[in-house]
């Protein structure tokens, strides 16, 4: 049987990426294999896409580390054939070829049944950086509640940042966002943010050791100055969690913010995050987190229409998140 993919192939000059007609039998030797209806476009699969080799180490290769599809086959007893079911993270779209694809066959172990309240297109809506801001929100509600304070979110215009926002502000938090787009408001006023800060406002006083006092707790998905400075800004007891580094992965900081203000600093991984939790987060994504407005979170392609794309999140050019029909049936 024959499948379309997005292949990412190694040139003489570089990498090419092509729409490619494959063999179902060239996928690997796993025991689950999914049709896929959508996957979504994350800064991880662009990598893949351009031939980074601190992502993929062999090509070709079909990137997407997200997938939602129905079950075609399985050797799991905990699935069956017609299960509508979630694939995201572990080596999916790294090493294992992955959801921009029609087909993906993984182990079951990688998988998760869809929870009810949402569609196939929904979670891909959500994806990776939906489930990363899940694990974000989850940290925090745990010991920050809404009357402690304005909870900061960086990168806010991002995938993850746009998640986080939406699914803090339908918990009745404040959010005050970090962006340096013009036009962050345009897009994050809709979804509950109470102000908007310039990053050149935000790191103005980025060397001081400390800064004043203002945020019961942070989700950053950038890393760099901009992580320091929401630790260095946070209130007494305030918790920071920590996802991504497309703003550096250096941290300029001194023990100050944790010994004089008992700061907690929370890394998020979403790939290797154990299977009990990253049901327990689908859950509350599909059910007391659910953001009512998704539709206002995504620009939809196809595969196709997937390639400039690639290139605008690589520019940091997209905003929200970036959803792709593969062979959607939902």
């Amino acid at each position: 049987m024959m499948y379309k993919a997005l292949v990412v192939e190694k040139q003489n000059d570089g990498f090419k990426r092509s729409i490619k007609t494959l063999d179902i039998d060239d996928l690997p030797d796993n025991d689950t294999l999914v049709r896929v209806s959508y996957s979504s476009l994350n800064f991880k699969d662009a990598l893949s896409a351009t031939g980074n080799k601190g992502v993929t180490r062999k090509f070709p290769h079909t990137p997407g580390i997200d997938a939602a599809g129905v079950i075609e086959e399985t050797k799991s007893y905990a699935f069956k054939p017609g299960d509508e079911v979630i694939v995201t993270s572990y080596d999916l779209g790294m090493n294992t070829f992955g959801g921009f694809g029609e087909y993906i066959r993984v182990p079951a172990e990688w998988v998760v049944k869809l929870p009810s309240g949402l569609s196939l297109k929904q979670s891909m809506i959500y994806g990776t950086a939906g489930f990363t801001a899940g694990m974000s929100v989850y940290e925090l509600v745990s010991r920050i509640k809404p009357h402690d304070g304005e909870i900061l979110v960086t990168g806010a215009t991002g995938g993850v940042g746009s998640m986080a926002v939406a699914i803090l502000s339908s918990l009745g938090y404040s959010v005050a966002c970090v962006s340096g787009k013009p036009d962050a408001a345009e897009h994050l006023k809709p979804l509950g943010a109470g102000r908007i800060i310039s990053r050149e406002e935000f790191l103005k006083d980025h060397e001081k050791p400390l800064l004043k006092e203002a945020w019961a707790g942070a989700v950053d998905t950038a890393g760099g100055d901009l992580l320091a400075c929401a630790v260095k800004s946070a209130r007494l007891g305030g918790l920071v969690t920590c996802c991504g580094n497309t703003a550096g992965g250096e941290l300029p900081l001194t023990v100050f913010p944790f010994i004089l203000r008992g700061i907690s600093l929370v890394g998020i991984d979403s790939q290797h995050c154990p299977m009990e939790r990253r049901k327990t987060v689908w859950e509350h994504l599909a059910g007391d987190w659910k953001i009512d407005h998704l539709d206002d979170l995504y620009t939809e392609t196809d595969l196709e229409g997937l390639d400039p794309y690639i290139d605008r999140i690589l520019k940091g050019k997209v905003t929200g998140r970036v959803l792709i029909r593969v062979a959607a049936d939902d």
